[in-house]
């Protein structure tokens, strides 16, 4: 193309997302974009201005250094090597994004004025912790149709079908009756026995006396204190009667990232979302062996759970997985001042009944996600890893063995995993503030209310302690491909928003059952190993 076209389109491009190009970044990058085929230049354009946006901008105005980067950016994110096929991300080495309401965009830490995240947080963090899932529950929900005003209403009834998200600040200025409103809030108990909906403009009591689960596509779902609800009701004199319940409504990750682009808000080494790599999922695809395992409780203390793991390693000996995901607890019972000892002396023999089986001890991974009663400080999400000082023997035994955080999160090709060790489904029952009628279909229920909240623990953080720095650590925003909750409850396999929700269970109380997943045809298997 000639260069005096190419300059009127980067002008042109760069002006329609409110930029300006000084004249020797224009002169760089008609130069750098002059042998890009006609076909391509408007993507290659398109990820240029987006690792533009990216990088810390003072003005609007582009200089020549900011470019470069760009370029620079965009041209290692063609060349992305084979090293991230396989990558174990810990929860404090997750990347936090943070919604600008203004711009419509997820802006990476480095571009916003708040601080690093810090394990002793400030009261400041405590109250961004709520605010910012408010605020990425609102974006999302005001994209669903349901609350999209269509442009055009073609015909009168075309519009009635649409409802309009109001906030509290609305309700208290009121003084008369309004009815028929719907408000995105959280429940909350400021005093014992009275329910209140909050959200970033105000707080207002509840009246559930009336409130039953509404719209088919949100009636099911665990509504727990300190989760984000969709009330649907009138308001009067201070206080507003809820008709209806129901919880923000889901979205696909393709939903998202069709909105945000191929940003990284997952983790690992790759600049973009491992999405949008065509030579990873062609990995994935052709890659039909890769396999992995998941059992949870791994007792090793006990001699019938070492027995059973002796019994799994020798039956896949001929054909290892890629694979094994051990989350705790690693002890039946807490040792006290021996526990520490205790579990050295457990991953030794662990240690030595992998190393029976050459095949596995070469081919396949270990990962070890901590357990709520493994030694460590406290039970505050997320957790770190076992202590270096009592998995030292473990790793130089085998090589090929992490110990991660708890949650964790696995990119495998283009595939996310999102792997949390909590009893997390009695601990959301207890706290309901209305027990699902059909308390038959828990599994269901439960995964429902982790993607619609887009949180790994949507409750109190009296129940569930939080860093609150951290929070951002337990999203599950864009939904994951896969979400592994190793929870006591019984298994289960739930899919949910494209996004296939699995408890492998406790594996000593579940006769020894554990699940095996193929990312190649994103299939799970239930194994168990009683009676063998």
């Amino acid at each position: 193309m000639e260069p005096e076209r190419l300059r009127r389109r980067l002008g042109s491009a760069f002006r329609l997302r409110g930029l300006l190009l000084r004249a020797d970044a224009l002169k760089y990058l008609t130069e750098a974009l002059q042998s890009i085929s006609e076909v391509e230049l408007d993507d290659v354009i398109e990820n240029v201005i987006d690792a533009v946006e990216k990088q810390p901008l003072s003005s609007n105005m582009i200089e020549q250094s900011t470019v470069e980067a760009a370029v620079q950016e965009c041209s290692q994110a063609s060349d992305e090597t084979i090293e991230n096929v396989f990558n174990i991300i810990g929860a404090f080495d997750i990347p936090r994004y943070i919604y600008n309401s203004e711009r419509k965009k997820f802006l990476p830490l480095s571009m916003t004025n708040f601080p690093v995240p810090n394990l002793f947080g400030t009261a400041r963090d405590k109250a961004e912790l709520f605010r910012e899932r408010y605020s990425i529950l609102q974006q999302r929900t005001h994209r669903h149709e349901l609350f999209t005003p269509s442009a055009v209403v073609a015909h009168p009834d075309d519009g009635r079908s649409k409802f309009q998200l109001k906030t509290i600040e609305t309700l208290l200025g009121n003084t008369a009756k309004v009815g028929e409103v719907i408000v995105l809030g959280m429940i909350t108990q400021l005093k014992e026995g009275k329910f209140f909906l909050e959200d970033p403009t105000g707080v207002v009591q509840l009246d559930l006396s009336k409130a039953i689960s509404f719209f088919c596509d949100f009636h099911s779902g665990l509504y727990t204190e300190s989760c984000f609800v969709l009330a649907e009701g009138w308001y009067e004199d201070e206080v507003f009667h809820v008709n209806a319940f129901g919880f923000p409504p889901t979205e696909p990750s393709a939903t998202t990232r069709a909105f945000y682009g191929n940003v990284n808000f997952f983790g690992g080494p790759s600049s973009a979302s491992v999405k949008a790599s065509a030579k990873l999922k062609q990995l994935e695809d052709e890659n039909e062996d890769a396999m992995f395992v998941f059992l949870s409780d791994v007792w090793l203390d006990q001699a019938e759970v070492l027995e059973k793991l002796h019994t799994m390693f020798s039956g896949y000996s001929s054909a290892p997985p890629t694979c094994f995901f051990f989350c705790g607890n690693f002890s039946s019972a807490p040792y006290g001042k021996n526990q520490i000892q205790s579990l050295k002396g457990s991953l030794k023999a662990l240690a030595d009944i992998i190393c029976e089986y050459p095949s596995i001890h070469k081919s396949s991974r270990f990962v070890f996600v901590p357990g709520p009663e493994d030694p460590g400080p406290g039970s505050i999400l997320p957790r770190p890893p076992l202590a270096e000082n009592i998995t030292e023997e473990f790793r130089q035994l085998v090589p090929f063995s992490v110990f991660t955080t708890n949650p964790c999160r696995i990119q495998y090709c283009t595939q996310e995993i999102i792997i949390f060790r909590e009893d997390l489904v009695n601990k959301m029952c207890r706290n309901c503030v209305r027990f699902p009628s059909s308390s038959m279909d828990i599994p269901n229920h439960f995964v429902k209310t982790l993607l619609s909240q887009g949180h790994l623990t949507p409750l109190p953080l009296y129940v569930s302690p939080v860093y609150w720095a951290y929070d951002y650590a337990l999203r599950v925003y864009p939904v994951p491909d896969m979400l592994v909750i190793a929870d006591k409850y019984d298994p289960f396999t739930v899919t949910n928003t494209d996004c296939l929700c699995i408890n492998p269970g406790s594996f000593p109380r579940s006769g020894f059952s554990f699940k095996v997943f193929y990312p190649s045809n994103k299939t799970v298997e239930d194994s168990k190993l009683q009676g063998l």
